[in-house]
């Protein structure tokens, strides 16, 4: 099942590290089988608020995600983009083909239901 890496970045001001992280990031991907899925991309905020810029990176699955986050090829470049650029980053797993949200939401009544 596919899985994402997520980051939600603050604006930063542009900066020669960044320009590197950027460069390299792409060759960490390529033993995971990661791909940049959103990225430098406009968005539109349709609720609340999301300063800053999406990222999406897709992987074929968690542990793929993991292997890549944890990885001394990615490791090695976080720091370029950490010293200048706030944002938060999680790993999410994605939904099966079969998935239904009716599933959840009779999960959900019978949960409130008590049974």
């Amino acid at each position: 099942m596919t899985a994402y890496a997520i980051a939600h970045l603050r604006a930063a001001a542009p900066h020669p590290e960044i320009a590197e992280y950027i460069e390299r990031i792409t060759s960490t991907f390529a033993p995971f089988g990661g791909r940049f899925l959103v990225h430098a991309a406009q968005h539109e905020v349709m609720e609340g608020s999301w300063p800053g810029h999406v990222v999406v990176i897709g992987f074929p699955g968690i542990a793929e995600a993991r292997a890549w986050w944890d990885s001394p090829a990615y490791r090695e470049i976080v720091p370029l983009r950490s010293r200048h650029v706030e944002g938060d980053i999680i790993l999410v797993d994605g939904v099966s083909d079969a998935y239904d949200p009716a599933d959840t939401a009779r999960a959900m009544r019978q949960a409130l239901a008590g049974g």
